[in-house]
């Protein structure tokens, strides 16, 4: 995982919003554009950094493109950051 574009990515609320639609599964690009009061090619700038990071897929039906959440690399960012959580068991058994 390129960790730093994934939290790039994620430092955005517009990004953030827009995977948040995409939770219930697959959305065509004119739908979340749709639900945004920005221009069509800044959402796909928005939709490009999502799909640079990993963080959703894209795949072309008929005259439209629809994105939906790649879950492998959204598990892998929460198995990472659950590895944080308790701290180091090593420093909390010596103090």
């Amino acid at each position: 995982m390129g960790i730093q574009k994934t939290f790039k990515a994620l430092s955005d609320g517009t990004r953030r919003e827009i995977l948040e639609l995409l939770k219930k599964g697959a959305v065509s690009a004119g739908d979340i554009s749709a639900h945004f009061h920005m221009t069509p090619a800044t959402i796909s700038h928005h939709l490009s950094v999502l799909k640079d990071a990993g963080l959703v897929s894209d795949e072309k039906r008929g005259k439209f493109i629809y994105y939906e959440l790649n879950m492998s690399v959204i598990d892998e960012i929460i198995r990472w950051m659950a590895a944080f959580q308790g701290g180091n068991q090593d420093e909390k058994e010596s103090q």
